[in-house]
């Protein structure tokens, strides 16, 4: 098994392109099935190669052109945003507008682990428990909060 390049499967901005559906649909007929009933994309449609591989253009998303943190990112020949001086800024804004089936409001979490932790150590303990949390955790205010079965 080839070992994965965690800086070329995460995003500028931090997104964890290496647990993306839409990226391991690369590998997966039945999950690229899934997503393209889902969203009603041809099947060759239905995938993704990852930001940096795409050049930043998400096309199963329907972009034509690169995203806003990609160009920024390297115009400034950056790898992350972290990197910049004006880090966090108004490109990683989150928002609520499907918040609830895209993981982009954890982009500057994601970013503060990696510059805390190095991109191969938050790859391989970290991404994927902020992505589960994300999607199927439970607000939790105070530490000694314990989820209610």
């Amino acid at each position: 098994m080839d070992k994965i390049d965690y800086r070329r499967l995460t995003s500028p901005c931090g997104l964890d392109c290496f647990n993306c559906r839409a990226y391991l649909a690369c590998g997966d007929p039945d999950l690229r099935a899934d997503i393209s009933s889902r969203l009603g994309l041809p099947a060759d449609k239905a995938k993704c190669e990852g930001c940096r591989n795409a050049g930043g253009v998400i096309a199963f998303q329907g972009d034509c052109e690169p995203c806003a943190v990609f160009r920024c990112t390297a115009d400034k020949r950056i790898s992350f945003c972290f990197e910049c001086g004006d880090f966090p800024c108004d490109l990683l804004h989150p928002y609520a507008d499907q918040a609830s089936v895209r993981p982009h409001n954890t982009k500057l979490f994601n970013l503060c682990l990696i510059r805390k932790m190095g991109i191969d150590r938050w790859a391989a303990e970290k991404a994927r428990a902020v992505r589960e949390t994300y999607f199927l955790g439970r607000l939790r205010v105070h530490a000694a909060d314990k989820e209610k079965p």
